[in-house]
């Protein structure tokens, strides 16, 4: 989430101070593909190695992430490579119902069903990448 502008005095340009994960996978092609169908999200910047790594940028309404193909050779390594992941992401959306179905859908694994819950509607999904998915919105007060 963008919080504030700062100036390099020595270029003039603004930049904007933000905070986005990145998921290391294993086959990031297919990663890019799976996070479209499932959060809808938009792919907004890709590059490409010569063997099909990927590292894309994606979007989802507004909220953007990272992914990468898993480099061991520089730590980055996939859920898949460690035996699960350290890190939960948080999805916060108008119908939370309907994005869990609908990454259901696309290949995700349910780990917690829909419920209500410490004030939130939500429930949480496995992706194929093995990266936990907690979808959900807050109760209205």
């Amino acid at each position: 989430m963008e919080r504030s502008m700062s100036t390099d005095a020595g270029t003039r340009s603004s930049v904007a101070c933000s905070i986005a994960p990145m998921l290391s996978v294993r086959n990031g092609a297919r990663a890019v593909e799976f996070y479209k169908a499932a959060f809808g999200a938009i792919e907004v910047f890709r590059i490409e190695a010569p063997d099909g790594a990927v590292v894309s940028r994606l979007s989802v309404d507004g909220a953007e992430f990272w992914l990468s193909d898993e480099s061991p050779q520089h730590g980055n390594f996939s859920p898949e490579s460690v035996g699960g992941g350290t890190t939960r992401m948080i999805l916060t959306v108008p119908d939370p119902d309907a994005m869990f179905a609908r990454a259901l859908a696309a290949g995700a694994h349910e780990v917690v069903a829909m419920q209500e819950a410490y004030g939130w509607r939500l429930g949480r999904a496995v992706d194929p990448f093995g990266h936990h998915w907690e979808i959900g919105r807050p109760l209205a007060a």
